[in-house]
């Protein structure tokens, strides 16, 4: 609650960045193959847009490998991450990539028509339907074409850590 009177601070990256920290999301994996190759991105900022029709969104640094392989091959997998998984989430995160060359090496997955599925992670397969450029992120809609469930709870980030929700 802000007191009477009391002024906000500034919206300046840093704290733009700090006030992002103190919420919780969901990670995923954004995968793409196609033409422009096989890329693979750790994310979490992704949205449902519609359920009629099934869309989801996620935002890509423009600039990124990712962003640019997912405009060319004109579709992508929003492979969500279980609370089993932070591992996938740190491989894809680029952190460990002088260490590996191919971010899906050793990696269990499915290859269905063209979108990359990470076993047991509920993956959202789509074919892009809207781009929108905002600051330095290119928002992709992607319209949902498949849809495989998992049943075990969502990996969570919060605070520069991956977490685990906790049980009622």
């Amino acid at each position: 609650m802000f007191a009477i009177g009391a002024t906000l601070d500034v919206a300046s990256r840093d704290l733009f960045i700090k006030g992002m920290r103190q919420v919780a999301n969901s990670v995923a994996v954004v995968t793409t193959s196609g033409e422009a190759g096989r890329h693979g991105a750790t994310v979490s900022a992704f949205s449902s847009v519609s359920a009629d029709p099934p869309q989801v969104l996620v935002c890509l640094r423009s600039a990124s490998r990712i962003a640019t392989a997912v405009n060319a091959n004109n579709a992508f997998c929003l492979n969500v991450l279980s609370h089993q998984h932070p591992h996938l989430a740190e491989r894809f995160s680029g952190r460990h990539d002088s260490a590996v060359d191919d971010r899906f090496h050793g990696v269990e997955l499915h290859e269905e028509d063209g979108w990359i599925v990470l076993s047991e992670a509920t993956a959202f397969c789509c074919t892009i339907s809207d781009r929108v450029a905002s600051g330095t992120h290119t928002i992709f809609i992607g319209h949902v074409q498949r849809l495989r469930t998992s049943s075990d709870e969502p990996l969570t980030y919060l605070q520069g850590r991956f977490r685990k929700l906790a049980q009622d």
